[in-house]
Order: C-alpha cells, then sequence, then structure tokens
C-alpha cells in the first residue's frame, strides 16, 4: 500500500488540522484558575473528554458549540465551582478561537493538489467555518455532525460520509481517512474498512487528551507525527 494509490483523503479537523487542545485548555482557563488545587494540562483533558463523550451520547443531534456549554457546566460541578450559564455560553464559542497546527495549512494545500479533500468532523457548520478560515484551503466536501445527526465514533458518521462520497465518484477503496484520535476515527474506519492515516500529534506526550482511550487499539496502515511529515512522505513517494 502506497500513499499514492488513493484518490481522496477524508480528514478529521479537531486535533488533526486544529489544535483544539491548545484551544480547549485556554478557552477553559476562567474555571480552571479558581481550582482549589491544579490539574495537570492532560488531567484537565481527558476530564474534558469523559464529560465530552458522555454528552455526545446522550444528545447526539445537538450542535457542537451548544453541547460546549454543558460539558463547562458538568466540569464546575465536578470542580466544585460555581459558573454562570453566560460563562458556559463563551466557552462553545471559543471553538472560532482555536488555532490551527502550523504545518496543516501549508500541507493541505500541497495535498490538494493531489487528492480530494474531504472533511468528517464532530463540530457544528459554524464552528468549522471559522477553522477553515485558518486552514486557507477549500475543501471538496465537508460532513460534520450537525450534518449527520450524531457524533464520531459513531458508525453513522462514516456510513453518511461513505454514502456521500459515493455520489461524488470515490469509492471506499480509493480513501485514505487520516486523523490523529484513535477513538474517534480509527476504531470506526477499521470497522467500515477504510485505510487509515494516524497523524501522531501527541507523540511526545502520555495518554490520549482530549479524546477517550480506545480501549483495544485500532490498526492502522501510515503514521506520520505532522501534516507536515504526510506532505513529505508524499512527495517521496512520488520519487519513488
Amino acid at each position: 500500500m502506497k500513499l499514492t494509490d488513493f484518490k481522496a483523503l477524508t480528514f478529521d479537523c479537531y486535533g488533526t488540522l486544529i489544535d483544539w487542545e491548545s484551544g480547549m485548555f485556554e478557552g477553559l482557563e476562567p474555571l480552571t484558575a479558581r481550582l482549589a488545587t491544579p490539574l495537570s494540562r492532560n488531567q484537565v483533558l481527558e476530564a474534558h473528554a469523559r464529560h465530552e463523550s458522555s454528552q455526545q451520547l446522550r444528545t447526539p443531534a445537538k450542535n457542537y458549540r451548544d453541547l460546549l456549554p454543558i460539558v463547562y457546566k458538568r466540569l464546575a460541578e465536578e470542580w466544585g465551582i460555581a459558573v454562570s450559564w453566560r460563562e458556559c455560553v463563551a466557552y462553545g464559542q471559543s471553538v472560532k478561537n482555536w488555532p490551527a497546527f502550523p504545518d496543516s495549512a501549508g500541507a493541505l494545500q500541497y495535498l490538494k493538489r493531489h487528492y480530494k479533500l474531504v472533511i468528517l468532523s464532530n463540530v457544528d457548520n459554524e464552528s468549522f467555518a471559522a477553522s477553515n478560515e485558518k486552514l486557507q484551503v477549500e475543501f471538496d466536501a465537508i460532513y460534520t455532525a450537525e450534518d449527520c445527526g450524531s457524533y464520531k465514533p459513531s458508525d453513522r458518521n462514516f456510513e453518511y460520509m461513505l454514502k456521500k462520497l459515493e455520489s461524488l465518484g470515490i469509492q471506499k477503496h480509493e480513501i485514505l481517512h487520516t486523523a490523529e484520535s484513535m477513538f474517534h476515527d480509527h476504531g470506526p474506519a477499521n470497522r467500515h474498512g477504510l485505510a487509515s492515516c494516524w497523524i501522531y500529534r501527541r507523540y511526545e506526550q502520555e495518554g490520549f487528551g482530549a479524546t477517550m482511550h480506545p480501549g483495544d487499539m485500532p490498526k492502522y496502515d501510515f503514521r506520520f507525527n505532522s501534516m507536515a511529515d504526510l506532505a513529505k512522505a508524499h512527495q517521496e513517494a512520488l520519487r519513488g
């Protein structure tokens, strides 16, 4: 299997292209600043992952910008901090401020010359639109949790994407699903028989951060520590 075997790259966005952990941690600062006992960055992110995943299961049709305020409220309750609903809502609106990884835009612009580029993201369309401006590329298709009515790792999201891509003339064997999260992306990619590429952004850190532990580790076909490394490997594959 070679990188040049595929017609489309389907991307998770947050954690892969957008640095959601830095964005989350900064957005939670009004809350974490009031902790009686400070928590590490990973402890904060892991608590966020627990409440986010639980809420996504309970309210799968709720838009991400409306779901995050509930996560903020649950964190405040867990940490014994009183917060206003206005503060919770402000956190839900913070997604538009989350930064892109420094290498994302350039790598995407290069890859756009060789593949169809597709987003399969766990956010709403309004939030993604703000992130897309930071990525500086025109995606060929964008599928959000708002579109699907559910959140990854639900199989519904992948079924939706595969059906829509088929209507664009892209078959399953022509797709390389490209993502950081083992829980949200590589697990369901395995179940749907998709080739996958792990962008291991957390390679220098322990644990799974803002994503849940996947249980048994899914398999993957390629692994790179950044989008820049993926673009470089594609250039080498063309030369080879």
